[in-house]
């Protein structure tokens, strides 16, 4: 495998990257539905490790607006309970002693265009990290021109498969917040 073919390798594994993060952190935006993502990440204090509540609970969603969080060791209820209050995502955990219990409110129209700028911001974070991984990318292959590595056709080339790797992830970018400005707007 030649130097030019490596960079584009390189190129698309980090924008597959910044694609999977966008993924991840639009599950963990309320839209109303109950959904485990939003509250799986949070991390709580158990027994002074910070751990992610995934690992230390059973979550599920046995309603479509309430989520039941099961702990592992009953002794950490208070903790995750806490947890969930400190991570500030709106909502307000139940604790019966054995399980907790976190009913989804409706969201109002405002917190709804709230969650949405948050979203857009997101999804324009990630369109820069593409665009920096193709000006990386595009140097890296100047370079390798400029050390005589590759014709100037192949360079090129390189930079246009380059470009045609960002134009589809930043498509994609906007397919992805497109589909999750429509599910927050749904009510």
């Amino acid at each position: 495998m030649d130097e030019l073919e490596t960079i584009l390798l390189e190129a698309e594994d980090k924008m597959n990257k910044a694609l999977e993060f966008l993924i991840q952190e639009f599950s963990g935006l309320r839209t109303g539905k109950a959904s485990p993502a939003l509250v799986e990440g949070i991390t709580v204090p158990y027994y002074g490790t910070p751990t992610r509540l995934k690992e230390m609970a059973s979550i599920s969603t046995p309603e479509p607006r309430l989520i039941v969080i099961s702990p592992f060791d009953p002794s950490a209820l208070g903790e995750i309970e806490k947890g969930i209050m400190e991570a500030n995502i709106g909502i307000t955990p139940m604790n019966d002693g054995k399980i907790i219990r976190v009913p989804i409110p409706e969201l109002s129209e405002e917190r709804r265009l709230d969650i949405i700028k948050v979203a857009k911001k997101e999804a324009e974070e990630q369109r820069v990290a593409v665009r920096n991984i193709r000006r990386e990318a595009n140097d890296h292959i100047k370079t390798i021109q400029k050390a005589g590595t590759i014709s100037e056709d192949s360079m090129h080339d390189g930079t246009n498969d380059v470009q045609k790797l960002t134009d589809s992830h930043i498509k994609q970018i906007d397919e992805l917040f497109s589909k999750k400005e429509t599910e927050l707007m749904d009510v």
